[in-house]
């Protein structure tokens, strides 16, 4: 079969199409035909050697795959050829707090990924796509929408008439506004791109701010929530962004603390978080129940992951190219071309 491989800690030009065997499922696994898969910004820190627990050398990469079950191994199942599937980016963690086993599970870093014609999944790792969405639209939940719910839903405890704060319109924001939305919240969004920010307006965010010019972006939050604050920010940028997101937070609110975009440094815990009694929780994905939660809620709502571009397998180098340029709307998808 044909496969990428992380060979090498020096980015995308290290990233490599080599031809492998096809693997074979054993007790508990399922073989899977990739019909598309969709990339995170994680998967150029995997590129890159800055991720946790994600020296593996070589790696097929890519945690976000959807497919068809082409064969199972002995003791499945809830699967059988000719299911349409999603992998949970943790493959061994189902339900409840996260163990070890599950930390050692990620699909594209820890394990191999689903950047590949085939890609085995464990069965209680394994969930089955929607009729009403394409292999293209679930290839983009694992990942990106499935932190969007844990931070919204299990850390935050979202609520009608709650007030969302989502920065950027990556993968994360974007699946966080169309949940938020469905669960009655009020959405605020940042951009430094007005025509992204119209975008995220027509798709229902209720307030918008160009942080490029509003560069005290947190004053603009408190001035649209009548100095309240809001209860939950999805904070993607971490050590930029984070004192303001910390100071955009109610008493009582959230900080759910995802992302690294603007830099590995850590950031500077503020005063305001004891004054406010503010929550500050990592994200880091989420479990197979979770995944289940929010398909189940997207399909009573016939929400469609937004996509901005999608690539064939043969191109798929230039669908990294894109995620590094950090000009995309939502997700970018790589589909298999044979």
């Amino acid at each position: 079969m044909r496969a990428y491989q992380v060979v090498e800690p020096n980015g995308i030009e290290a990233i490599q199409q080599v031809e492998l065997e096809t693997p074979t499922p054993g007790p508990g696994e399922i073989l899977v035909k990739m019909k598309a898969c969709s990339l995170n910004y994680r998967d150029l820190l995997v590129a890159n050697g800055g991720y946790v627990r994600n020296d593996v050398r070589p790696i097929i990469p890519v945690s976000d795959g959807a497919g068809e079950v082409v064969s199972v191994g002995a003791g499945v199942n809830g699967f059988k050829p000719g299911d349409r599937v999603i992998g949970n980016f943790f493959q061994h963690w189902v339900d409840g707090q996260m163990g070890d086993a599950g930390l050692t599970s990620a699909l594209g870093g820890a394990i191999n990924g689903v950047l590949a014609d085939y890609f085995i999944l464990h069965e209680e790792g394994t969930v089955k796509i929607p009729d009403y969405l394409s292999y293209a639209e679930a290839a983009t939940l694992p990942c990106a929408a499935t932190t969007a719910w844990h931070a919204l839903v299990d850390v935050g405890g979202i609520k009608p008439g709650d007030t969302i704060l989502l920065l950027g319109t990556g993968g994360v924001s974007i699946f966080g506004l169309q949940l938020a939305k469905a669960m009655g919240a009020e959405v605020i969004i940042t951009s430094s791109s007005d025509e992204k920010l119209a975008r995220a307006k027509a798709m229902g965010a209720d307030h918008t701010i160009n942080y490029k010019t509003f560069p005290d972006w947190e004053q603009k939050v408190l001035e649209i929530t009548q100095g309240r604050g809001v209860n939950n920010v999805l904070e993607v940028g971490g050590a930029g962004t984070f004192e303001k997101s910390v100071a955009s937070v109610g008493v009582n609110g959230t900080v759910s603390v995802i992302g690294i975009l603007t830099g590995l440094e850590s950031p500077t815990l503020s005063l305001m978080t004891i004054f406010n009694l503010l929550h500050i929780q990592g994200v880091y994905v989420g479990s197979v129940a979770m995944l289940k939660a929010m398909v189940a809620l997207m399909e009573k709502h016939q929400l469609h992951p937004v996509i901005d571009h999608c690539y064939s397998f043969s191109d798929a180098m230039q669908a990294y190219q894109q995620l590094a340029s950090a000009g995309h709307f939502g997700k970018l998808v790589i589909e298999n071309d044979q």
